[in-house]
């Protein structure tokens, strides 16, 4: 997905480097990073992804993490936090964290406002369209999409105040507080600054 971009986001224009930001993470709470992808992170420039001195901390904790530990070890923290058969310890769903229950309305609301966005889950995805690797693909799609009547910054806006913002960072909060959390509480710290941006951006629009 992210190829060498992930190697010099720094030097990206904005909204490119926002589109590869959230194919990123979108990548990384799906799966485990898989070979080359550790790989193009422990390669990853330690800059900035974006202007602002903000993001440039949590982003170099995170390259520093995928430097730290193998991606063998990533994996096992992947399959202890997230997998496990019945209750994970850390829920990647919205609808978790909105209604304290999967499947439950926000869901419904969800896949409401992405048929109106002419936008569906592949049949491929095992998950539900609240998961957070779904909610930052659809975001990417909405700044990198080519259907400007779609991928606009309005949309961008309305979709992130709608299905993200109101719940992402207390999945940040919790990964950030478990104790087996290594890797991922880089990943949750960096997710939670770049999402502060992104709020503050979209709230300078108002």
């Amino acid at each position: 997905m992210l190829n060498q971009a992930l190697l010099t986001l720094s030097n990206l224009d904005e909204e490119t480097a926002r589109a590869e930001i959230y194919g990123l993470l979108a990548s990384l709470y799906y799966a485990p990073p898989d070979p080359e992808l550790c790989k193009q992170l422990r390669a990853a420039v330690t800059d900035a992804p974006m202007a602002g001195g903000f993001l440039e901390e949590p982003w170099r904790a995170l390259v520093a993490a995928a430097r730290q530990f193998e991606c063998e070890a990533i994996a096992q923290e992947y399959g202890t936090l997230f997998g496990g058969v019945g209750k994970p310890e850390v829920y990647l769903f919205g609808s978790y964290y909105l209604s304290g229950f999967l499947n439950e309305k926000p869901l419904a609301a969800l896949r409401s406002d992405l048929a109106a966005l002419g936008l569906e889950r592949k049949e491929a995805m095992s998950e539900t369209e609240d998961h957070l690797a779904y909610l930052c693909e659809v975001m990417r799609y909405l700044i990198a999409g080519d259907d400007v009547q779609v991928a606009n910054l309005a949309q961008q806006q309305l979709f992130f105040a709608r299905h993200l913002q109101p719940w992402a960072p207390r999945l940040c909060d919790a990964l950030a507080q478990h104790p087996a959390a290594q890797f991922y509480r880089a990943l949750a710290a960096f997710t939670q600054a770049f999402l502060s941006v992104e709020a503050q951006g979209f709230d300078m629009l108002d």
